[in-house]
C-alpha cells in the first residue's frame, strides 16, 4: 500500500473517445487544505474558502478535471457522492462536504462537446472507493493533456497525469499533477527537454521559450488552452496559513519542470492537503513537495500515449 492510501483515496474517470476525464482525491475524515494559483488563466471552484483568513477548517475532496470551465461540473457529482456517504460537516440535517476543484483546457483534443460532468465526478468517486489503482498518462484529468502548444496544436506533444511520492523517515509527500502546459517539459536529471513544441521538418523538440520571444509583438492570444493542475498530500501537521504557503512553494516544482511556467495562458493551480499525523519542519516538507511535483510532471509526461497529431515522449 502506498503511504498516501492510509489517509486519501484517489479515483479517476476516463473517456477515451472524447479524450477527457477527471481525477478525485478524497479524505473522509477531513484534512487541512491550502491552495496557490500562479497561472494567469485559472478555472477553479471554492478556492476562496481556503484563504487563511476564512473559516473553512477542513477539506474532504479535491476534483481535478478536463473540460475547461465546463469541467467544473464534475465537482457537483463529488459533493453529492460524499453527502450520500455521510462524509463532510455534520450539520444535523445533512452532511456538507468541502470539495474544491480546478479544471484544465483539453477541448482541442478528442471531442470538444463532451466534458467531465456530474456523472463523471460520481464515477471517479466510485472508483476511489473501489480501490482503483492509479494510472498515469492518458487517464483521469490527464486524458486530454498536451504540452508545447506555442507552435499550434499540430506541433504540440501529448501530456498526461502523473504521481510521485517522496519520503524521509516517517514523513512523506505525494503529488498528483495533470501536465497540460503551454511550455515544454524539462527533465533536469537528464538535462534536456523531453516533450514540447516542435517545428515541422525538425527532429529537435522544445522551442517554446524561443517562440515566445519570436512572437513578442503579437498581441493576440496565440497560446490559449493549457493549465497545469494538481494536488500535494502529506502526513505533516500545519495550520491553514502554512498549508497555503506550502502550496506556494510547491509551484517551484512546476517551475523546475516546465519552460516557461506560470504564463498568462496557463491557469496553474496546486492544492495541498495535510493529514495532520506527524510533526515536521516546514522546510523539510517543502523540499519534498517541490521534488514530488517535479517528478510527478516527468512521470505523467513519460507515461502519456500518442493521440492523433499529439506525439508522445514514448514515440519521439
Amino acid at each position: 500500500m502506498e503511504a498516501y492510501q492510509e489517509f486519501f483515496r484517489i479515483g479517476q474517470y476516463t473517456d477515451t473517445e472524447a479524450m477527457t476525464g477527471c481525477t478525485v482525491i478524497l479524505c473522509e475524515d477531513g484534512v487541512t487544505g491550502g491552495v496557490s494559483v500562479r497561472g494567469g488563466s485559472p478555472n477553479t471552484r471554492d478556492t476562496d474558502a481556503l484563504k487563511s483568513e476564512n473559516n473553512r477548517k477542513f477539506v474532504h475532496g479535491v476534483t481535478l478535471s478536463g473540460g475547461s470551465a465546463f469541467g467544473l461540473a464534475a465537482n457537483a457529482g463529488v459533493v453529492d457522492f460524499l453527502e450520500e456517504n455521510k462524509i463532510g460537516r455534520d450539520m444535523g440535517i445533512t452532511y456538507v462536504p468541502n470539495v474544491v476543484g480546478a479544471s484544465l483546457f483539453d477541448l482541442r483534443i478528442g471531442r470538444s462537446d463532451v466534458r467531465p460532468d456530474y456523472q463523471a465526478g460520481r464515477k471517479a468517486c466510485e472508483e476511489a472507493f473501489n480501490g482503483q489503482l492509479f494510472q498515469a498518462g492518458n487517464h483521469g484529468a490527464g486524458t486530454g493533456c498536451s504540452v508545447g502548444t506555442v507552435n499550434g496544436v499540430q506541433n504540440a506533444m501529448k501530456g498526461g497525469i502523473g504521481i510521485h511520492t517522496m519520503r524521509h523517515d516517517k514523513l512523506w509527500v505525494t503529488a498528483v499533477i495533470a501536465v497540460n502546459a503551454v511550455g515544454d517539459v524539462f527533465d533536469e536529471e537528464v538535462g534536456k527537454i523531453i516533450a514540447g513544441a516542435r517545428k515541422p521538418g525538425e527532429s529537435k523538440i522544445g522551442f517554446s521559450e524561443e517562440l515566445f520571444l519570436d512572437y513578442y509583438q503579437k498581441e493576440e492570444a496565440l497560446f490559449d488552452g493549457n493549465t497545469v493542475i494538481g494536488c500535494v498530500m502529506t502526513n505533516a501537521t500545519f495550520p491553514k496559513a502554512k498549508m497555503n504557503k506550502l502550496a506556494d512553494l510547491s509551484h517551484n516544482g512546476i517551475a523546475r519542470a516546465i519552460r516557461p511556467s506560470h504564463t498568462t495562458y496557463d491557469g496553474d493551480t496546486l492544492f495541498v492537503l495535510g493529514a495532520n499525523q506527524i510533526q515536521a519542519s516546514f522546510e523539510a516538507v517543502s523540499i519534498l513537495a517541490v521534488e514530488a511535483v517535479r517528478q510527478a510532471i516527468i512521470k505523467g509526461t513519460k507515461a502519456a500515449e500518442t493521440y492523433g497529431d499529439f506525439l508522445s515522449y514514448q514515440e519521439i
